[in-house]
Parts: structure tokens; sequence; C-alpha cells
């Protein structure tokens, strides 16, 4: 009985033993096979050494393969205040490449005597280009309380997906700054009127 169970300890201690050098195995080779089925889909291509190319200082900088030049894509800014204060773009309108990383600045000044909280709330026009605008950083994700004749200058940056429709050549990008918090006037005809 006891040289049952010590074969059959032994037997099981092999099994493990096995199934350990076949995970270290595998884990090994994750590495080559993940290169190998992106180079093979044209996935992650920024990291890989291919995609690199020496710059005219002499430094290997990253191609960024997608970014899709062979098409233009107008974005047009807007601003809209509620308010008594200032909001605009830097720039009205630029022309970008889908795929191609943007920054653009839009400029605030609470021109009011008392601090106040805002917010800003963003659209866009064509609906359909919505899903394909990718905002990376923006000050409209966060609340902002600026002090009396405070001024700021915020940056948008975004990024065009290559997979908007061929047939949507121009974006505007509209923010409708608003006050959180604040003081709202009655509504006309109310109990107040």
């Amino acid at each position: 009985m006891r040289r049952s169970v010590f074969s059959a300890n032994r037997r099981m201690l092999a099994k493990l033993l096995v199934l350990t050098a076949v995970m270290f195995g595998f884990g090994y080779a994750l590495v080559p096979m993940y290169r190998t089925i992106c180079t093979a889909l044209n996935l992650n291509v920024l990291s890989l050494s291919s995609n690199v190319r020496e710059t005219w200082s002499g430094k290997d900088e990253a191609v960024n393969t997608q970014v899709d030049r062979s098409r233009t894509v107008s974005v047009e800014f807007d601003a809209n205040a509620h308010g008594p204060w200032e909001f605009h773009p830097a720039k009205n309108a630029l022309d970008v490449h889908p795929g191609e990383m943007v920054t653009v600045d839009y400029e605030f000044k609470n021109t009011q005597n008392r601090t106040m909280t805002a917010q800003a709330i963003p659209s866009y026009a064509p609906g359909q280009a919505s899903p394909y605008f990718h905002k990376l950083e923006c000050f409209c994700f966060s609340q902002w309380t600026l002090a009396p004749g405070e001024s700021k200058h915020w940056p948008v940056v975004f990024v065009i997906d290559p997979k908007l429709p061929r047939d949507v050549t121009t974006i505007t990008l509209s923010y409708t700054f608003f006050e959180v918090g604040g003081r709202t006037p009655p509504a006309p005809g109310g109990p107040d009127a």
C-alpha cells in the first residue's frame, strides 16, 4: 500500500513538473508570438522596430503609420458662453489628418467681480462624427473655479479616428460654457415676476 501511494505521488510530481515546464515555455514564447501576430495584422505598429526612421537630427523617431495622410478633415472650433465672461478658441479652424494627434487652446476670462465655478459641455456637428472624435485631454472633463478677472488657457488634445466616414470632410467642435451652481435668474412669468 505504501509503495502504491509513493508511486502515485511520484507520477503526480512528474506531471506537475511537465506542466510547469510547458507553462514556462508558453510564457517565454508569448513575446515573439505577440510580435508576429501584431506584424501580420498591422496592429501596435508604433512599438515595432521596423517603424523607426532616422530624423534630420540623427535621432530615431517612431513613425505613426496610423495617420491617414491621404485625406484631410477641416475641424472648426466654436465657443458659446452663457454668462458675462469671455470664452473663445485660440484658432477658429484647423485642417487635420485622421489619426493625427492635435492640440488646440481655448481662452477664458472671468470678467465678473466675483469668484465663479463653471464647466463646458462639448457638442459635434455633424452628429455622425461624434463617435470618431476622441478627446485625450479636455478642460470639459472638470469644473473650474476662477477668481474675479482671472484668465485661463486650456488645451484640448484630440484624435480623429481614421475610420471616420469619407463623406465627412468638416467637423465642428462646439463648447457651451456655463456657470455651475451660479446665480440663475428666475424664469419669466414665474412666482418672482
